[in-house]
Formats: structure tokens, C-alpha cells, sequence
């Protein structure tokens, strides 16, 4: 009698330095509420992972993982590092390459595109940074979502939660994603419309764009310096 056991479903997310929490613990929430599923989430060595104020540890070490279903990639200040880290990016070309799906949420699609796994190829990212996209040989896409071929893209940080919903119906099929978003009472009503800067009030755009200009400025640089290491590799 063959008594092996199917294997699960494997969801790794790679986290750094600096990431932004929710882009990937929106997922993880929503991922880890799928049947015979097994989400990993990875760092360099396993090391401990600072973010936003949270610590998060007994990490999987991201050098001992080979291969995985979706690969999800998030985003967030530490993106800027990420990008010119050799090693980090290698680990993920390993994975992207085994994986059934290649996808990220925010500004991890940069990471994807410095890892060259973007060329040709539409990608959602954070508003600020979008246009950051086209660098990499990727096509630049406003949709909360995008989808071209196997790569799904979310764009910033709680696009997280409607690209999970995306992931999972093209995965396990629409009712599977409606009853993990019923499950998890996911109606958002957000109290203004200013969640976009095509929405929000004008004040409110320029006062936020002024708060970012500092970490455009060295994320701007670490894009170039990425772009420049793909195009010499």
C-alpha cells in the first residue's frame, strides 16, 4: 500500500531588513487559511527580522529552500538594500525559477525586477515608486493587481490583502478565495477616499510626497545602481 502523503502547497515569503510588516503578514493571514498549505517564511540564515517596530523570528533560512509554489516577494524601506544584495537576489532567482508562480506586493516587485524576472513584463508596485519599474525592462501598471502570465503583482502595502484573493482564486478557484475573504470578514469601508493620490485631497498628496522625498531619493539611487548590475551581468 502507498501510503505517501501529498505534498502541501508551498508559499515562501523572503523578508529582510526593513520590510514593511503588512505587505506580507496581509498575505501570510490569508494564505495560512488555505487547506493543505504550508507557508515558510525566510531570511538570510534565519536571522531575526526588524520591521516597523516588530521583531519577527524562528525564520526558515532562505539559503536552504530550493524550490516552492509562489514565490512572494514584499516590499518596503529595506527594498533598497535588498536590491544590491547579490546573495538575497540569487536566492530569489533560485526560487523564481522552480516556482509555479512569481509574485510580490509593493515595492518587492523592484526586487524582482533587480533579480531580472521582470523584463517585458507588467508589474504593479507602490505609487511613489512605480515608475522605478521601467529601469528594470518591466512595464509599469496602476491596476491594485496585475497579472502577466505567472507573475502577480501587488501594488503598495494593503494591495497585499486584495493580491492574496487574486493568488488564491487563480490557484484553488473563486470560491475558495471567497470563502478565506468571508472567513476573514474582509469588506473594506474606508472612511476617506484617499488611498490613492488620484483620490486623496490635494494637501494631503503634496504633504506625504514631501515626507517621502528623502527616501525617494536614496531608494532612486539604489534602483540605478541595481539597474546598472543587471544590464552588466
Amino acid at each position: 500500500m502507498n501510503t505517501t502523503q501529498p505534498r502541501p502547497f508551498v508559499i515562501v515569503i523572503p523578508i529582510y531588513p526593513g520590510v514593511t510588516h503588512l505587505d506580507f503578514t496581509g498575505p501570510h493571514q490569508f494564505f495560512s487559511r488555505l487547506p493543505d498549505t504550508r507557508v515558510i517564511v525566510a531570511s538570510m540564515d534565519g536571522a531575526p527580522v526588524e520591521a516597523d517596530g516588530l521583531v519577527f523570528a524562528q525564520l526558515q533560512d532562505l539559503a536552504q529552500l530550493s524550490e516552492c509554489d509562489v514565490l512572494c516577494v514584499p516590499g518596503g524601506a529595506g527594498c533598497a538594500s535588498a536590491m544590491l544584495d547579490q546573495a538575497f537576489l540569487e536566492r530569489i532567482r533560485v526560487l523564481a525559477s522552480r516556482a509555479r508562480y512569481i509574485t510580490s506586493v509593493c515595492t518587492g516587485s523592484l526586487i524582482l525586477g533587480a533579480a531580472g524576472l521582470l523584463k517585458g513584463k507588467r508589474a504593479a508596485c507602490h505609487w511613489a515608486w512605480r515608475d522605478f519599474l521601467a529601469e528594470f525592462g518591466a512595464l509599469p501598471d496602476d491596476s491594485r493587481v496585475a497579472k502577466d502570465g505567472n507573475i502577480i503583482t501587488g501594488g503598495g502595502v494593503t494591495a497585499g490583502i486584495d493580491f492574496s484573493l487574486v493568488v488564491i482564486s487563480e490557484i484553488f478557484g473563486e470560491q475558495a478565495a471567497q470563502m478565506v475573504q468571508l472567513g476573514l470578514e474582509y469588506a473594506p469601508a474606508p472612511p476617506f477616499s484617499a488611498g490613492r493620490p488620484d483620490t486623496a485631497p490635494a494637501v494631503v498628496v503634496s504633504a506625504v510626497k514631501a515626507r517621502m522625498d528623502e527616501s525617494l531619493s536614496g531608494r532612486r539611487d539604489a534602483v540605478h545602481a541595481a539597474a546598472q548590475r543587471l544590464r552588466a551581468a
